[in-house]
């Protein structure tokens, strides 16, 4: 039997702050309903709420933490430069615009969007972001979006400038976008790996497959796909504006894939839901 997880389960990044096993995503969540269902992921019990500058609902996210009756250390909170802010004075500005969008004196992971631009614009974001860390304005930092050969350049640079580490890494990962390769490379230097997009964006719920395991162990394809997350040693990010489906996707900790479930849901297949910015080049 697997370690038995929970609603309130953690790891611990190599900064050595704790981030909750399952997050909720307020990916393409308008701000006009982005603090009411963000509240109500809160009160669900979600104690990880990931957003990005891009979203435009960090301020949403933050109120919505006070609304819910919590207080901002209650809350892990993500951000994420925006895609465009290459460079250091950009990656800067865009750092300090998201604090004061926000209204808080720190998020608990800020995140380089996606590898654009050219080298020099992505490792003069990445110093950006390494000392906003520094400054206590982000309490752990990574990437999102990046290619193996651009995490390798990245990796490169820190090791000559000793600037900052690369330790969580999010990208869109479930059955039918494994990406092995990132995942191994990633697992190996400790870095922290999230999911986001883990449902698929729903584009794969009536798989014969996936349908059979849902009715083995009596739970809907979304909630099967979170534990397959889960499992994998993800953290996963599903994201929903429903209040039911916000309630359902946290009921993931009562029953276990067994090793027949997750073979039958591996799959070589390469197949996003969403954009691919891992395959960015100059």
């Amino acid at each position: 039997m697997a370690q038995k997880l929970c609603l309130t389960s953690t790891r611990t990044i190599c900064s050595g702050y704790d981030i909750p096993i399952l997050g909720y995503g307020l990916y393409q969540v308008p701000g006009s309903i982005a603090e009411d269902v963000a509240q109500k992921a809160l009160e669900a019990g979600y104690r990880h709420v990931d957003s990005a500058a891009v979203y435009e609902n960090e301020r949403e996210a933050v109120s919505a933490i006070k609304k819910a009756g919590l207080t901002r250390s209650d809350v892990f909170l993500t951000t994420k430069v925006l895609p465009q802010a290459t460079g250091y004075e950009a990656a800067r500005r865009s750092i300090e615009n998201s604090l004061k969008n926000a209204n808080t004196d720190y998020f608990d992971l800020i995140l380089l969007h996606a590898p654009f631009g050219c080298k020099e614009g992505r490792l003069g974001a990445w110093r950006a972001l390494a000392e906003s860390q520094k400054a206590g304005k982000a309490r752990s930092i990574g990437v999102s979006n990046f290619g193996l050969h651009r995490l390798e350049e990245l990796e490169e640079y820190i090791r000559t400038s000793g600037e900052g580490r690369i330790e969580v890494g999010q990208y869109e990962l479930h059955p039918w976008l494994g990406r092995a390769d990132l995942v191994d490379w990633l697992r190996s230097r400790g870095v922290v790996i999230e999911a986001y997009s883990p449902l698929a964006r729903g584009s794969r719920m009536d798989e014969p497959v996936l349908r059979a395991i849902s009715k083995k162990h009596n739970k809907n394809p979304a909630q099967v796909l979170i534990r397959w997350s889960l499992q994998k040693g993800f953290v996963p990010l599903p994201k929903s504006v429903t209040p039911q489906r916000i309630q359902e996707n946290t009921d993931v900790f009562d029953f276990e894939l067994d090793e027949d479930d997750m073979k039958a849901l591996h799959t070589d297949e390469y197949a996003p839901s969403t954009w691919d910015p891992t395959v960015h080049q100059d």
